[in-house]
C-alpha cells in the first residue's frame, strides 16, 4: 500500500507556533483541493475538545480538523496528557482515560503507547491525501529521547520527513535552530528537510544573512520566513502557555520594540504594529473604576493553577464592549467588575485551595455584596457549591473540601467521565446554546431545581434564588451569538455588537491560510511531504 503524503512540523521549543502553522497549512492545502488531515502523536494540554465518538483530543487538533473541513477524531491525537499536578497527569489514550501517571511512570509507559499511536496514524492516513503532523516541545530534549513518541521517535517509526520551526519573536532563533540540529544524531538530522522561521516582525530581507548562517551550519533550506500574524490570538489556544499572549491589551498595539531586537538577529523598521484586535484583554487586577454610564462590560477571571478550557472566554474577549481581566496569583479581583467567571479546572479541590490562598473567595464575596454576578463553568461550577468530594482520588489525593457555598449543590468526583457534544437553550433568555461537556463528577442539590440550561431532555447547572450566581457544565456556550448578547445585556444594556463569532473564526483561518501562501513555499513543502524516502526508514 502506497504511503500517503505526510509532513511533520517540529519546533525548537514549546509555543513556537506549530499548532497554528499546521492549522493554516491545513486550510491552505484544503483550499487547493487536497483531503488534508491533522495528527499529533502526543499532546499535553488541559484545553480539550470532544469528538463525535465520545472521546477527547487536544483543542488544537480540533481546530486543525476544522481547518481541513473534517470532523475531529480521537485518532488525530491518540495520546493526550492532562496535567493535574506539578509531577503527574491524567493519560488519555485514543480518546478515553487510561489512568493517572507521574512523569517518571509515564516515561516507562511510552513504549507501550507507540503501537496505539502508529495505529491511529494509519487510520488517519487512510482518509487523506496529506497528513500534517505536529510535534510536541522540541526534538532536542535528548534526555527524553528513549521511547519518544512525540517527535523524532514517531518520525522514525512512521517514516515521515520533518520541518523544523523556530520562533524569532522570542530571540535566539539562529542558536535554537543550529543547536537543535547539532544535538540530533545523524539519522534524525537526515529527516530534517528544511526550516521555517516564524513570528517575524519588520523587514524580512534584514534576516537574509541569518538564513545564510543557518544554511551554512546545517545545510537546511528555508521554506519561509513567516511574519507575525496578530490575528492568531483570535483562534483557540492549545494550552496555558498561550495565555501569556494576553498580556498585551488587545484593543491597542503592543509596546514598540527597540530598533534592533532578537539578540542582533533582526533589524526592525517601518510599519511594524500588528492591526489591533477587536476585543480587549487586561492582565492584572488594577484599573480605574467605571461610571454608571460606562458602556464597557468588565469581566474578571481568576487564573487558577490548573485552568482548563479557557478558550470558553474567547467570544467575550472578541466583543468590542467587553474587557476581560485575567487576575493572576497575588492580585486582587478588581472591585468594579460586573461579572466574575470561575473557569474550568483539571483539579477542582486543589484549585479551590489555590483560590482561597489568593484571597479570591473574600474578593468574590465582596463582589456579590456590591451587586455583582458570578458564573462558574465546569470545575468553576463545582467550586460554587457546598462541598466537593473525591473519595477515589480521581483528581489527586482522596478527600473532600468545602466549596464557596454560593449554590446549594454538592459534587462527587466519581463515576465515568462525561464526554459529549450537545445543544440546548438557556432558560432565562430562551436563547440557543451549543457546546460540549467534559468532566468528572456528578452534581446534585436543591439549587439544581433552578437549572441554568436545558440540554435536550435534561437540565444542566444551577442558579441562585436571586439569579446573581449561576453555573453549568457546558463548555463553549459563549460562542452562540444570541445567547452571548442576551447574557451580556443582563449585565448592562447594550446594542448587539454584530459579532458572529464562528463566522469570524472561519474568516481568520482563511486569512491565516492566505498569509502562509504568501510567505511560505507551499509547493516545496508538498513535494517534501510526497517524497517519503524509504532509504532512511
Amino acid at each position: 500500500m502506497a504511503k500517503p503524503a505526510a509532513l511533520m512540523l517540529q519546533g525548537t521549543g514549546s509555543d513556537v507556533g506549530k499548532s497554528l502553522l499546521v492549522a493554516g497549512l491545513a486550510r491552505a492545502f484544503t483550499r487547493r483541493g487536497l483531503k488534508v488531515r491533522p495528527f499529533k502523536p502526543q499532546n499535553m494540554s488541559n484545553n480539550a475538545a470532544v469528538t463525535a465518538e465520545g472521546g477527547e483530543i487536544g483543542r488544537a487538533q480540533a481546530l486543525q480538523a476544522r481547518a481541513c473541513g473534517a470532523a475531529p477524531s480521537v485518532h488525530m491525537n491518540p495520546v493526550l496528557l492532562k496535567p493535574q499536578s506539578d509531577v503527574g497527569a491524567q493519560v488519555v489514550v485514543q480518546g478515553k482515560v487510561w489512568g493517572n501517571a507521574s512523569a517518571r511512570d509515564y516515561g516507562a509507559l511510552k513504549a507501550e503507547l507507540m503501537p496505539k499511536v502508529l495505529e491511529s496514524f494509519r487510520l488517519v492516513s487512510q482518509d487523506a491525501d496529506l497528513v500534517l503532523i505536529e510535534g510536541a516541545g522540541s526534538p532536542a530534549e535528548i534526555n527524553l529521547r528513549d521511547g519518544d513518541i512525540a517527535n523524532m521517535g514517531f518520525a522514525e517509526a512512521a517514516d515521515v520527513p520533518v520541518v523544523l520551526i523556530g520562533d524569532i519573536d522570542r530571540g535566539g532563533v539562529i542558536a535554537s535552530i543550529v543547536g537543535t540540529w547539532t544535538l540530533l544524531p545523524p539519522s534524525e538530522r537526515a529527516r530534517l528537510k528544511g526550516i521555517v522561521v516564524n513570528k517575524f516582525r519588520g523587514d524580512v530581507t534584514l534576516f537574509d544573512s541569518g538564513l545564510d548562517v543557518i544554511a551554512r551550519e546545517t545545510g537546511l533550506p528555508c521554506f519561509g520566513v513567516v511574519p507575525y500574524f496578530a490575528e492568531a490570538r483570535r483562534l483557540p489556544a492549545e494550552d496555558a502557555l498561550a495565555m501569556e499572549g494576553y498580556r498585551n491589551h488587545k484593543g491597542s498595539p503592543p509596546p514598540r520594540p527597540s530598533p534592533v531586537e532578537g539578540e542582533g538577529e533582526v533589524g526592525l523598521g517601518g510599519p511594524m504594529f500588528p492591526p489591533p484586535l477587536r476585543g480587549r484583554v487586561r492582565v492584572g487586577g488594577n484599573h480605574a473604576a467605571g461610571s454608571d454610564t460606562d458602556p464597557i462590560i468588565r469581566v474578571a477571571v481568576p487564573v487558577i493553577s490548573r485552568i482548563a478550557n479557557f478558550d470558553d472566554l474567547d467570544p467575550l474577549i472578541a466583543e468590542p464592549d467587553v474587557v476581560v481581566t485575567f487576575v493572576r496569583a497575588g492580585e486582587a479581583i478588581p472591585g468594579d467588575v460586573d461579572l466574575v467567571i470561575l473557569p474550568g479546572s483539571k483539579a477542582t479541590i486543589a484549585d479551590l485551595a489555590f483560590l482561597r490562598a489568593q484571597g479570591w473567595d473574600i474578593d468574590i464575596a465582596a463582589h456579590l455584596r456590591r451587586g455583582g454576578q458570578v458564573l462558574g463553568l465546569c470545575g468553576g461550577y463545582q467550586m460554587l457549591g457546598t462541598i466537593v468530594r473525591d473519595p477515589r482520588g480521581v483528581e489527586g489525593a482522596p478527600g473532600e473540601v468545602s466549596g464557596l457555598n454560593l449554590l446549594d449543590i454538592k459534587t462527587d468526583l466519581s463515576g465515568d467521565k462525561t464526554l459529549n457534544e450537545t445543544t440546548g437553550t438557556e432558560l432565562v433568555s430562551g436563547a440557543a446554546v451549543r457546546g460540549y461537556e467534559i468532566h468528572m463528577g456528578r452534581t446534585s442539590g436543591p439549587a439544581c431545581a433552578r437549572p441554568m440550561l436545558k440540554l435536550g431532555d435534561r437540565s444542566d447547572g444551577a442558579v441562585s434564588p436571586d439569579g446573581r450566581v449561576m453555573g453549568c457544565y457546558l463548555h463553549g456556550l459563549f460562542a452562540a451569538d444570541g445567547f452571548r448578547h442576551a447574557f451580556l445585556t443582563r449585565l448592562r444594556e447594550r446594542p448587539a455588537s454584530g459579532l458572529a463569532f464562528e463566522t469570524e473564526i472561519e474568516a481568520v483561518l482563511n486569512r491565516l491560510a492566505a498569509h502562509l501562501e504568501t510567505h511560505m513555499n507551499l509547493d516545496a513543502l508538498l513535494r517534501t511531504a510526497q517524497r517519503r524516502d524509504p532509504q532512511i526508514a
